[in-house]
């Protein structure tokens, strides 16, 4: 608490005024700081790591030839290269035809429009439901629940995700973030193949390879 103490020197002239020494003891303060801070700590959410879910492609019991038909017909094979660039090819891969690789970026108008484009219906569905959510016609769970349920459907794409090793961890995160923005389901993190190595180099003649004399392309032999 403040305190005012007289200072008196013992003589004073006439009509001069008394000097006063002001002493402010700040002991309050110190406890009503203590008592903010607890309540701040007892009353604040602490904040909780993110994380993020890779679904793995479900093998579903169907004949192997239907599987192999299913995942040729809705794969996307999205290869991740050197100074950032990004590469993508559908289906089965055409190691004869290095032209059926498409090089493309992480922008709004790359990669982002192509798996939209492949992913169109899916991306209606969850911004219908949105919609839903935002209108409070159903609750955040029930958002949720049916968002994953439309995400798993079969006809969804499966996004498998490739790095070379002249590839950044940054873009491994970018292209996970395209997962989510995109409401891709079902994609995993694969090893890339030889033969995916050989097709970048012959597209873009990089050195991917370091000898292609090593890689070695299963080809079916004519018959």
């Amino acid at each position: 608490m403040a305190e005012i103490q007289e200072k008196d020197s013992g003589e004073r002239k006439k009509g001069q005024q008394k000097k006063f020494q002001i002493h402010v003891d700040f002991t309050p303060m110190v406890d009503m700081n203590m008592l903010l801070i607890t309540f701040f700590m007892l009353c604040t959410t602490m904040s909780k790591p993110q994380t993020m879910e890779i679904s793995m492609p479900r093998k579903d019991v169907v004949p192997e030839q239907e599987q192999n038909k299913v995942k040729e017909s809705k794969a996307i094979t999205v290869l991740l290269g050197m100074d950032s660039k990004v590469y993508y090819y559908f289906g089965k891969p055409d190691y004869e035809h290095p032209e059926s690789v498409t090089e493309t970026d992480f922008s709004a108008d790359g990669l982002r429009k192509v798996l939209i484009g492949r992913n169109e219906e899916v991306v209606n569905k969850i911004r219908e439901i949105k919609r839903k959510k935002d209108n409070l016609e159903i609750s955040e769970e029930e958002y949720q629940n049916q968002a994953a349920e439309i995400r798993a459907d079969k006809n969804s794409p499966v996004v498998m995700i490739k790095a070379t090793e002249f590839s950044k961890y940054k873009d491994l995160i970018d292209a996970l973030d395209e997962m989510q923005i995109c409401n891709i389901g079902r994609y995993a993190i694969a090893d890339i193949t030889p033969g995916d190595l050989r097709v970048l180099q012959d597209l873009t003649h990089a050195g991917y390879t370091s000898d292609l004399k090593e890689v070695v392309i299963e080809r079916e032999t004519p018959q």
